[in-house]
């Protein structure tokens, strides 16, 4: 473990961070670039909410948490008041798109812009302990608890009343958010909130007869017999499962940690390509064709998270399915999504597992899953949690 904790250390300081570093921040406008090509140029210079949201939150924690490097946190406060002054609509909300000025591009109907909006501003307000940083994470917060049942609003375009679905990415980023920000809340709130997210990710979206997590199920928790019921998402299903394990920690239920190590460990066995390696992006549960196209790529995100859960898993409980498993991701991924040459990591590989779009960061992809991932793997090993909790 001792190796890599000082590998993945050196990846996140010697070539994640200076990338971001070099080429990411826009000294005209403020805020972020991330349409970033492999080496690092801007191919377009639109800002996206949960992008910036979610690189504040990076340097931030990076301050708090790695170094307290100067240049971390006015990188963070950089982000900050570029969204400070540009990304609210008059309710709060946080717009999905910006152009580089900061004028409005697409309405807020993405209430992820929000989550790592509280995220960040959250993690700027430990750095700095300015309270307008902690109000507006909190007020934030309020809207994201008040959207909950429906999380698009107005911009909701589902016929109501035909086939309403409960998806599944809400309640797992509130599994990660309620602890990053537990600091700013009353702790009833932050209990009730923790133990309402458990039960529906590991009693509502984890079914225990078809021994899966799934994307959607009806409003009743059921199986939906849908395209949209039957998809899976390996990778999903993998981070909430260390999002779960943190919990499980901060709770000490020792159940909850291994029922997460068991869930996670079983979705990477159905969801290893055999075939190629890596971890398929989509799956239908039933077999039959999955309507995303891109459902056979191997996605960056996916693999860093795997790596982080079975690392937390094996540093935890010394599992050795999770070393196996540990070892087997970062073979693969190390070689296939590390780009050596100019920094950071492709996101997007085709099915053989070559790269399939060479940028480092764009509409979906930003500074936010390599720095966490290496930050996380380093920090679990080189604590070894020492928490042997079975």
């Amino acid at each position: 473990m001792d190796n890599y904790s000082k590998v993945y250390k050196k990846e996140l300081i010697e070539s994640i961070i200076p990338f971001w570093m070099k080429h990411s921040k826009d000294e005209k406008y403020g805020g972020f670039f991330t349409c970033l090509d492999r080496y690092g140029n801007v191919f377009d210079t639109d800002k996206f909410m949960w992008l910036q949201g979610r690189q504040v939150w990076t340097f931030a924690t990076l301050y708090n948490k790695l170094e307290a490097n100067p240049a971390y946190l006015a990188m963070a406060q950089h982000g900050a008041n570029f969204m400070q002054k540009y990304g609210r609509d008059a309710h709060g909300d946080w717009y999905f798109s910006l152009n580089q000025e900061g004028k409005p591009l697409v309405q807020p109907y993405n209430i992820f812009s929000d989550c790592f909006a509280t995220m960040g501003f959250g993690a700027l307000y430990t750095a700095t302990g300015k309270d307008e940083y902690a109000d507006i994470a909190k007020k934030t917060f309020e809207n994201i608890l008040k959207r909950r049942d429906n999380t698009k609003g107005k911009y909701n375009k589902i016929y109501p009343g035909t086939r309403e679905l409960r998806n599944f990415s809400l309640p797992m980023i509130l599994s990660n958010l309620s602890l990053e920000i537990e600091h700013l809340l009353d702790k009833s709130l932050v209990n009730n909130l923790i133990a309402d997210v458990i039960d529906e990710v590991m009693n509502v979206f984890y079914q225990p007869e078809y021994g899966v997590i799934f994307e959607n199920v009806n409003k009743d928790g059921s199986f939906s017999d849908t395209f949209e019921g039957r998809l899976l998402n390996p990778g999903h299903t993998i981070e909430a499962m260390w999002f779960m394990m943190d919990l499980g920690v901060r709770l000490n239920d020792k159940d909850l940690v291994n029922k997460a190590i068991e869930i996670a460990i079983k979705t990477l066995e159905y969801g290893w390509d055999k075939d190629f390696g890596g971890i398929f992006y989509f799956l239908d549960f039933k077999g039959h064709p999955p309507l995303q196209l891109e459902w056979d790529q191997k996605l960056w995100w996916v693999h860093l998270e795997a790596l982080v859960c079975m690392a937390k898993a094996w540093a935890l409980t010394g599992n050795a399915q999770a070393k196996y498993w540990f070892e087997k991701l970062h073979e693969y991924s190390w070689k296939h999504f590390r780009d050596e040459e100019y920094g950071e990591w492709y996101g997007y590989l085709n099915r053989r597992g070559e790269v399939l779009i060479n940028l480092k960061g764009g509409k979906w992809k930003g500074c936010f899953h390599a720095p966490r991932a290496m930050f996380q793997v380093y920090k679990t090993f080189e604590l070894k949690q020492s928490l042997q909790l079975v």
